[in-house]
């Protein structure tokens, strides 16, 4: 299971990678984007 978030009412979302045909419970709409956590990355310059 994964969290994505509604592209229209940005209502998280939590769905199956492998399920073809999710759709907002709260809007109706298809379109999804991942959660993604606030995770700082150091990129060390050699």
């Amino acid at each position: 299971m994964r969290l994505y978030r509604c592209a229209k009412c940005k209502e998280r979302i939590r769905g199956d990678i492998n399920t073809v045909g999710i759709q907002c419970t709260n809007c109706g709409t298809k379109m999804f984007y991942k959660e993604r956590p606030n995770i700082k990355k150091d990129i060390k310059n050699e």
